[in-house]
């Protein structure tokens, strides 16, 4: 079996140029593509007993919904996602990760790697969402 090769750093992700955002009220970062979030999900342990989860205050299956972006499932990932919170496109922006989740990731506690950016992958999966059609019910 061959050894994975982690990336050392989170996968970057794009923003306006500081040129271009001095003159407007968008969004500064991007956010990440699928093909960008895949790779940074692959850097996911998948810990069993995820410390993640633990520091998570609403104790979102981490390492579900990356894993689901990893495959390339994002309606797989926002079913997981939905099951904790009714507000992951918030959550994925504003929520501290980096004092909660991102501090206690497995990967991030070695002193050669970052975490992996859990809510980066968060925002990824939120936006998606936000995009697809409504199916209402009668």
């Amino acid at each position: 079996m061959a050894k994975v090769k982690r990336s050392y750093t989170q996968t970057p992700m794009k923003e306006q140029e500081a040129s271009v955002r001095c003159h407007n009220f968008e969004e500064v970062a991007f956010g990440y593509t699928l093909e960008e979030g895949q790779l940074e999900a692959s850097r996911c342990l998948q810990c069993k007993n995820a410390p993640c989860i633990e520091n998570c205050p609403v104790m979102i299956d981490i390492p579900g919904f990356i894993k689901a972006i990893e495959d390339g499932d994002l309606p797989k990932a926002h079913e997981v996602l939905s099951k904790y919170t009714n507000l992951p496109a918030i959550c994925g922006r504003v929520c501290p990760q980096e004092k909660q989740c991102e501090l206690v990731c497995r990967l991030g506690r070695s002193k050669k790697f970052e975490p992996v950016a859990i809510g980066k992958l968060e925002r990824l999966v939120a936006d998606w969402a936000l995009e697809q059609p409504i199916e209402y019910k009668e």
